[in-house]
């Protein structure tokens, strides 16, 4: 990871929206969990290169329901640091559980397993009942959603 990165909380305006559309493309989607959540962006020479939103949803658990990183600074450890960062903020909190959805496949599965999570459920058809365009990739559209947990 660059070493000049650093991590901040900031409020949902400070967040640009082409970020948070690099993880979900849909635009209503982010507009109904942004508000209320806490925003955590991390910076490289004042410029926000990455940015994680997580929301309390009671009983002492929250929800991750975005974490991006630019295009220029994937695959370089940032989203790692910025994870690892958002869990200790949670749990700053005093949240015990971080749980959030992703899809059955593909990099972000792996990802958030390497960071310790579990699936708990399986939601049938999310994809395809909550997005007005079929999310793709590696060739396979996204259908279900996993959901996945972290006890903290």
């Amino acid at each position: 990871m660059p070493a000049n990165i650093t991590f901040s909380e900031v409020t949902p305006q400070h967040i640009p929206a082409s970020l948070l559309l690099e993880a979900d493309p849909s635009a209503s989607s982010i507009a109904s969990y942004l508000l209320d959540s806490w925003c955590v962006i991390a910076t490289s020479d004042d410029n926000v290169v990455a940015a994680c939103v997580v929301k309390p949803i009671g009983n002492q658990r929250a929800e991750l329901f975005n974490i991006a990183v630019s295009p220029d600074f994937q695959g370089k450890g940032c989203g790692t640091q910025l994870l690892r960062y958002m869990i200790q903020f949670v749990r700053a909190k005093d949240m015990k559980r971080l749980e959030l959805g992703t899809g059955t496949f593909g990099y972000q599965l792996t990802f958030y397993q390497r960071m310790g999570f579990r699936v708990f459920d399986v939601v049938k058809d999310h994809f395809l009942d909550n997005y007005d365009e079929p999310i793709w990739e590696n060739g396979v559209q996204h259908k279900d959603m996993l959901r996945l947990y972290l006890d903290l």
